[in-house]
C-alpha cells in the first residue's frame, strides 16, 4: 500500500520539469531561484518519495498521481 504524499506547487512544478528533462540551472531560472535552493528542496522531495534519484523521482510520482503524463 503507498502512502498518500501531498506535494506544494513548487514541488509538483520541480517534477514537471524534471520530468521534462530541463537541467537544474535551468528549473532554478524558470522557478527564479537559486541551483543550491532548488537542491535542498529536490533532497527533501526525494526523501519523502523514499527515491535517490531524478528519474526514480519521476516514476514515483507518476505511480502515485502527483504528475500527469
Amino acid at each position: 500500500m503507498m502512502v498518500v504524499l501531498q506535494i506544494t506547487p513548487s514541488e509538483r512544478a520541480m517534477l514537471a520539469r524534471l520530468a521534462s528533462g530541463v537541467a537544474l540551472n535551468e528549473i532554478a531560472h524558470q522557478l527564479g531561484t537559486s541551483e543550491h535552493q532548488i537542491d535542498m528542496s529536490l533532497r527533501a522531495l526525494f526523501a519523502r518519495l523514499g527515491v535517490k534519484t531524478r528519474s526514480e523521482a519521476v516514476a514515483s510520482a507518476l505511480r502515485r498521481g502527483l504528475l500527469a503524463v
